[in-house]
């Protein structure tokens, strides 16, 4: 198992060099970059370079000497190429990037003045809330729901389950966000739970006790609306491999020596059965991590990952692009190695190192 995940952990340099080369040059033919995008807000809105980072100050005082009716001079749009490093060619900035990545050195926003990994740590903890919650929850009431729709299959039980597990997966999110704000964040019915944000204003004031109680009423409608669709493709993969261990012979040899049905469910069947569906946590709270964050986050007004992604690519803020991008690749390859080593965990008879021979 050793030398597997050591491949595994080599093979990780190559694919995300592979993923930056692509988006790196993917980049260069879009349309309006950092400085045609500084260049149109200056034009419309006068001073925008209080929150460029580096240098910011000693450009909007060079910006308003120079900025008027007629345009902006060539010396300065040459001023601002230096200041973001487009003065360079392509190769040798991306290079330098990948050199800065090795060192863990990630740069620093155009726009909000901060470094991208401080930007990162600092919209983390919206993110992993939705993401965890959402597929804690989706497990705990997926594989028990997904076990008695197998013990009752074919029975009413098991067809309205059907029907309402599969109506759930047809709403969008996005949809089912809005009906929660509508019905229980202060819409046209009840005023339950917080209409946005993460926590209360008076935060700070709070009790550790009431830190809790107060984290937990924001993060309900939202950890609902992120969780919805999940509930349906769980609990079917766990019906099925229920259904399919069930028919096995070990499974009639137990019956046929006289043991207790649960004893032959959650004693024998069970370890087999969950297999797949234990040993894919990662993947999927991975999954709910970085997919539908950004409508959830936008609806309920959550500072988080998805919003941030949004924003950089529409302000073209490269260095939060690709360092969010290196990060995330980074994190979705070592979660693959996780859900690998979850396999083995659940049940150590899986030798990934024989298969591959």
């Amino acid at each position: 198992m050793g030398a597997y995940i050591l491949r595994r952990l080599l093979l990780i340099i190559p694919t995300l060099l592979g993923i930056m080369i692509i988006n790196f040059t993917l980049v260069q033919f879009v349309p309006g970059g950092p400085i045609e995008q500084i260049i149109a807000q200056i034009e419309g809105e006068g001073d925008v370079f209080e929150g460029i980072s580096g240098g910011g100050s000693e450009l909007a005082s060079s910006a308003e000497d120079s900025i008027g009716r007629r345009g902006l001079p060539q010396e300065f749009i040459e001023e601002l190429e230096r200041e973001f490093g487009f003065d360079k060619p392509p190769l040798e900035r991306f290079l330098n990037m990948l050199w800065n990545y090795v060192r863990l050195d990630f740069g620093e926003s155009y726009f909000r003045s901060i470094s991208v990994i401080d930007l990162v740590l600092e919209k983390m903890p919206v993110s992993i809330s939705l993401g965890l919650w959402s597929t804690l929850i989706a497990y705990l009431v997926s594989i028990p729901l997904g076990i008695r729709k197998a013990v009752k299959d074919g029975t009413s039980f098991d067809t309205w389950t059907s029907g309402a597990i599969i109506v759930a997966y047809a709403i969008p999110g996005f949809l089912f966000a809005i009906l929660l704000l509508v019905l229980f964040a202060g819409g046209s019915y009840l005023q339950i739970f917080p209409l946005r944000g993460l926590t209360s204003d008076n935060w700070d004031e709070l009790s550790a006790w009431g830190k809790v109680v107060d984290y937990f009423w924001h993060i309900t409608l939202p950890v609902l609306a992120s969780t919805i669709s999940a509930f349906a493709t769980l609990t079917l993969l766990t019906k099925n491999s229920f259904l399919d261990e069930i028919k096995k012979q070990y499974v009639m040899t137990a019956r046929a020596k006289g043991l207790k049905e649960s004893r032959v469910l959650y004693g024998h069947v069970f370890r087999n059965a969950m297999l797949i569906v234990i040993a894919g946590f990662p993947a999927v709270f991975i999954g709910v991590f970085f997919s539908g964050s950004l409508i959830i986050e936008t609806i309920f007004s959550l500072d988080g990952l998805g919003r941030l992604g949004f924003e950089a690519a529409v302000a073209r803020d490269y260095p939060v692009i690709f360092g969010t991008l290196f990060i995330f690749g980074l994190i979705g390859l070592v979660v693959g190695i996780l859900s690998d080593l979850m396999y083995v965990i659940v049940d150590p008879r899986i030798d990934f190192e024989k298969r591959e021979g």
